[in-house]
């Protein structure tokens, strides 16, 4: 872990605990405070850290954000995690669970297809919003004015010939997902992959994640993959009824 992190990280811990004055951190660091004030205006920029007026530090509003995702995130994958097995073995194919996260949508579970082709996708690593089914799914149950900013703010990096690349054709996308309940992903991330994903709704009609099913086209074409459907809508449809707000895990 590199030094700059490890600081900020233990200043993150230490404010957990009390607020601290700049002299305070320094001291409990063991580093200058010169070193120490450039971590807290790092960290302060972003929220994760404030002071008052009596320069005491304390932790900043950006960490309620990630609490409240870290928990919702580890309670849909928990209860996700049965359905996902069930449709795993009844498909053999890839499944994928993912949540949207501050602009970005994150893979937070996967189940390996039971046949030998393996997806190089990983937990923990940010879905493409332009052009994977999650991506579109999440993006597409944001509020309007969070996924106008998103449209412009996407680089729209072209991966196959199929690929989205300009607001304009994802806005259109996005219109036709919100309609028909869910998406695809049409050898448009990967030439060789076509894959579904329907978004997760619970019982307050929030989208708290989303479901998908990857498929090298080795072992079936688009259209075979379109007839998983229904199997992913029953499974989205089960995780939404057993997740209430108020799980814990």
């Amino acid at each position: 872990m590199s030094q700059s992190l490890a600081r900020a990280l233990q200043i993150l811990v230490s404010l957990g605990e009390r607020d601290h004055s700049l002299d305070e951190l320094a001291t409990e660091l063991d580093v200058h405070k010169t070193t120490v004030l450039r971590l807290l205006r790092t960290m302060e920029a972003e929220r994760f850290v404030r002071h008052d007026d009596a320069h005491r530090y304390r932790l900043g509003s950006r960490l309620f954000a990630l609490a409240d995702a870290a928990r919702e995130q580890h309670a849909v994958r928990e209860v996700a995690a049965p359905h996902l097995r069930r449709l795993n073995q009844r498909t053999g194919q890839t499944v994928h669970l993912a949540a949207y996260e501050n602009g970005q949508v994150i893979y937070i579970d996967k189940l390996d297809s039971v046949q030998s082709v393996r997806m190089y996708s990983q937990i923990g690593v940010p879905a493409a919003l332009h052009c994977t089914a999650v991506g579109k799914v999440l993006l597409a149950a944001q509020p309007k004015r969070t996924r106008e900013a998103l449209l412009t703010s996407i680089d729209y990096p072209r991966f196959t010939e199929r690929t989205i690349t300009g607001p304009d054709e994802l806005r259109n996308e996005l219109d036709r997902v919100r309609a028909q309940g869910w998406a695809h992903d049409h050898a448009e991330h990967e030439s060789f992959i076509n894959c579904i994903g329907a978004p997760i709704i619970d019982g307050s009609k929030r989208v708290i994640g989303a479901v998908s099913i990857s498929v090298p086209d080795v072992l079936l074409g688009y259209e075979q993959v379109l007839e998983l459907l229904p199997e992913l809508l029953t499974t989205t449809a089960a995780i939404g009824a057993d997740y209430s707000p108020t799980t814990t895990v």
